[in-house]
């Protein structure tokens, strides 16, 4: 028997529950993983809450690292004593447990188990969104919100190292240090600072390309006004909450902007995709154009407590916990 965080109504941190669970044999394409450290998110607490509804009860949690214990039939990838990394499905907070293979990747050598689990699900979204999503250049100048996050440090530095100049965003004053550090150019605060026109004043009146917005309601209009024309809005996520409904033809009044809703999920659904992903962030990781910053660790017991951490905006960079 091990442990789980598990729910069984959504609602806040406090209904996440450290119960004694049975993980059974791995089955066929199965493996069986004992976490060493595990990414905590903000769709963590989507799932918490019922914001992106799960079959009750359930284990949250999405991403984490591992020694593997057992292997099922038919795979054939991985071997017991093999250190993996996972970013789906759900399921991660969690002592032990099963994993589909195919969703395991390999972590190479140099890379420690916290950065490992602290880095897949938000270093995986910053290359598709960075490399697939809007294909960032050498020369291109974008808006980053959240720029403090854990996203969000790492699409600034790995968009500087691509040459991009990165204007960030960030909630307060004490955050814009490590905007600065993960390569902001231009650094703006939200709740004093009009965004919009301090990008088109820093853009001489152009606007930018393509605006990351993880953060939602509270930014998404002003972003559109920050977009040059046939400009790219990347929404993200929604940490202040849903962006309100509104219609389409603002994107075209605003100069035939596009709009996607993009998710981690549809970008790595293929394995070779997911291998491909990994291995690209892997790379940056380990010559040092990326660092990961893990500024906050827990016992995996404690997760209610990250999740008040988190959602109170009092983390920066990424959240791990221990089991």
């Amino acid at each position: 028997m091990s442990y789980a965080i598990r729910i069984h109504a959504t609602g806040g941190p406090e209904v996440l529950r450290w119960e004694e669970v049975e993980v059974s044999k791995p089955g066929a394409g199965e493996v069986r993983v004992r976490n060493t450290a595990i990414g905590v998110n903000f769709v963590d607490t989507y799932l918490r809450s019922g914001l992106y509804p799960l079959p009750l009860p359930a284990t949250i949690g999405r991403e984490g690292v591992g020694v593997v214990e057992a292997i099922g039939p038919k795979v054939k990838d991985f071997k017991p004593g093999d250190r993996v990394a996972y970013a789906d499905p759900t399921g991660s907070y969690a002592e032990v447990l099963l994993r589909p293979a195919e969703r395991l990747v390999k972590i190479p050598a140099g890379v420690s188990d916290k950065i490992a689990a602290a880095m897949m699900l938000k270093g995986m979204t910053a290359q598709f969104l960075l490399r697939r999503t809007y294909k960032v250049k050498k020369g291109d100048t974008i808006l980053v919100h959240a720029a403090a996050g854990g996203v969000g440090q790492i699409l600034c530095q790995w968009a500087k190292h691509l040459g991009a100049k990165v204007i960030g965003t960030v909630g307060s004053e004490a955050k814009v240090p490590l905007a600065e550090k993960a390569g902001c150019r231009n650094v703006l605060i939200t709740s004093r600072d009009k965004v919009s026109e301090h990008v088109k004043k820093i853009t001489k009146g152009a606007g930018v390309p393509v605006v990351y917005d993880g953060v939602g309601k509270d930014t998404f209009m002003d972003s559109l006004d920050c977009l040059a024309p046939l400009g790219m809005m990347v929404s993200y996520g929604n940490a202040s909450g849903a962006v309100p409904l509104f219609s389409p033809i603002i994107l075209s009044q605003k100069g035939s902007l596009f709009l996607t809703r993009p998710t981690l999920g549809t970008y790595i659904a293929k394995r070779e995709d997911l291998v491909r992903t990994a291995r690209e962030l892997f790379a940056v990781v380990k010559q040092g154009a990326v660092k990961i910053a893990v500024n906050q660790t827990y016992p995996l017991r404690e997760a209610a407590q990250a999740h008040r951490d988190l959602e109170s905006r009092k983390t920066t960079g990424s959240t791990v916990l221990l089991p």
